[in-house]
């Protein structure tokens, strides 16, 4: 089944699909590191996959018809409607971009479709003002086109991933819906009595703890995308920080430690805990490791997040107060869908077709 991914960033989504048994024919990622972490996987693994690294407006869909393609699949860009951001939905051009989702299926039909977006969507309002109007307009639009759709909310962390990340996902499929979305696998709470126990949460000790030590900045990487590039002054600041906690939390910590942070930075310099999953990676502040004094590098990021290890980004590694043009190695995991997560929809979008 052929399978066509907009709004691809560095391939959470695509991988997945690829892993449920789909054929990526093309992805389209105006990201430049993005886009090279996602033609530098389908180089490494021999696929025929076309990574168009470009502006999606600019982008016919007619040169995709008459290719057979199944399913269309992406997370367009969520700031407009992010719960932690401004929440300037349509008014913000990349609240926009949500509907070419409809401009591409319009024009290639494709059997089914997948879309991946923060929760914030569904209190959008519209042009109106009507709150949750944004949404509704989406969902109309993809009835329009004789689609039939479905959606939920889902915490990563039910599902194996080891993070607590909730998303929305919307499955739509052309004149029928006969796709269920997986029932959870995991939970934190194991004294129920339900009759099919769930596992306990996949955590992030389970993850990254056979990981050897990272390489510093300037140093040849011995594992890939695996470097500490920790400022001195952070990793002295990271040290008042316990398993778990965050810095904003410490009462004993000296004022120029803390210095602007407030009770409601729980997210900033915030260590995860080798017992318990992450909370949301996000592209702001890098979490901390759970002991050591530094960042979680990017190859730890990528194992939290269900990537393969063969996997390697491309691009620079941002430290918390640099910058840098493009998406740095973080934010690109950041942006993206866990792959395991990717893969179960797809299996079950694969099984309603």
């Amino acid at each position: 089944m052929n399978a066509l991914s907009i709004f691809s960033g560095c391939g959470g989504l695509d991988i997945g699909v690829e892993k449920a048994g789909f054929n990526n024919i093309a992805s389209i990622e105006l990201d430049a590191n993005a886009a090279e972490s996602l033609k530098n996987w389908h180089r490494e693994n021999k696929h025929e996959t076309i990574v168009y690294q470009n502006d999606i407006k600019e982008i016919d869909p007619n040169i995709f018809k008459g290719k057979n393609i199944e399913l269309l699949h992406g997370g367009p860009p969520c700031q407009a409607f992010s719960l932690i951001g401004k929440r300037n939905s349509l008014d913000d051009p990349r609240g926009q971009l949500l509907f070419e989702v409809i401009r591409f299926a319009e024009i290639i039909k494709p059997k089914a479709i997948l879309v991946e977006q923060v929760k914030g969507l569904l209190s959008a309002s519209d042009k109106e003002g009507n709150k949750g109007g944004v949404f509704k307009l989406f969902l109309s639009e993809l009835d329009r086109l004789g689609y039939i759709s479905k959606w939920q909310v889902i915490n990563a962390a039910n599902y194996g991933i080891p993070q607590k990340r909730e998303r929305l996902f919307v499955v739509a499929t052309l004149g029928k819906n006969g796709f269920n979305f997986p029932l959870p696998s995991h939970s934190d709470e194991q004294g129920d009595l339900t009759f099919f126990p769930l596992k306990p949460y996949s955590t992030v000790g389970d993850v990254i703890c056979d990981l050897p030590k990272p390489t510093l900045k300037g140093e040849k990487e011995k594992t890939p995308n695996h470097i500490d590039v920790t400022p001195s002054r952070d990793k002295e600041r990271i040290s008042y920080v316990p398993e778990g906690g965050h810095l904003a939390g410490q009462k004993d910590a000296p004022k120029d430690i803390i210095m602007k942070l407030t009770k409601k930075d729980t997210t900033k310099f915030r260590r995860t805990s080798f017992s318990e999953p992450s909370l949301t990676l996000r592209g702001g502040g890098i979490f901390f490791h759970p002991t050591d004094d530094r960042y979680l590098t990017p190859r730890e990021y990528l194992r939290i997040h269900t990537f393969p290890d063969e996997f390697k980004l491309i691009g620079p590694v941002r430290g918390r107060s640099g910058s840098v043009k493009d998406l740095d190695q973080h934010r690109q995991v950041a942006n993206s869908v866990p792959p395991a997560l990717a893969e179960l929809l797809a299996k079950e979008i694969k099984k309603a077709l």
